[in-house]
């Protein structure tokens, strides 16, 4: 179903049931799965390839050409999952450098005028709230929610199950299972409600909890934190992969 104002290029690749409608502009190196449906206006341009059942709402780009200024020419991409949501405005821009990728996982919800910048990795199950925006070379984990107008500098990660309030302004790794909040952001407790609608057992949950304690409420030097973390707590999933995150972080985290 392509409306006849639509532009769609003939060398594009079109899945079974896909809706297309008025006044969208779809490009030649653009692929789109089955089920997909754009309401109106929508651009997607650049080689990009969008999986099952997205849903684009009007205004909303998807793989135009990076805005870093050190783009110089080359083939980059874009690569989008199933079943998300891109509302009135959303923005994702293709990566920077030859050959690189800017990816987003499946069933994700980017709500009106959010942005994704070049290079960014957006795991699955993540909310982005209105105006919400990501910076260049951003990784956020599963499950993790951006309240509104929330604004995450370059290179930053944000951790599974994280919570950002609206408006926070993120210079640093966010660690996993957090709410964080203010400018700048800091940690202020575990994401209780977030890992309860995730069905996180009530012992994850306590251990979780003594970690916070322990990372952000003790002024420990982080080394010393996470090694009393490992020797007090059990080795849970859930704590292994909170010290893995805090080890490997290049930017510190917001504590």
């Amino acid at each position: 179903m392509i409306h006849p104002t639509a532009i769609v290029h003939p060398e594009a690749r079109i899945g079974a049931d896909c809706e297309i409608g008025p006044y969208c502009i779809i490009g030649p190196h653009v692929e789109l799965g089955d089920g997909c449906r754009l309401h109106a206006h929508v651009v997607i341009d650049g080689h990009t390839r969008l999986g099952r059942g997205n849903e684009i709402f009007p205004f909303a780009s998807l793989g135009l050409r990076s805005q870093d200024l050190k783009w110089t020419g080359g083939l980059t991409r874009t690569e989008i999952g199933d079943g998300n949501t891109f509302r009135e405005g959303v923005t994702v821009h293709s990566a920077t450098a030859e050959g690189g990728v800017t990816r987003i996982g499946s069933h994700n919800h980017f709500l009106a005028h959010a942005h994704v910048a070049h290079d960014c990795q957006v795991g699955n199950h993540v909310i982005m709230s209105n105006f919400a925006g990501l910076a260049g070379h951003v990784v956020i984990e599963d499950y993790a929610v951006l309240g509104g107008y929330v604004a995450v500098h370059q290179f930053c990660r944000i951790g599974t199950l994280a919570m950002l309030g609206g408006c926070t302004k993120v210079r640093q790794d966010v660690v996993p299972y957090m709410l964080v909040d203010g400018d700048p952001g800091q940690t202020r407790a575990v994401n209780k409600i977030g890992l309860e609608r995730r069905g996180v057992s009530p012992e994850v949950q306590a251990a979780l909890k003594q970690a916070h304690r322990i990372l952000f409420r003790e002024q420990l030097a982080i080394p010393n934190a996470l090694a009393r973390i490992e020797q007090e707590l059990p080795p849970l999933p859930e704590l292994r992969h909170l010290i893995e995150f805090v080890r490997t972080s290049q930017r510190g985290i917001c504590r």
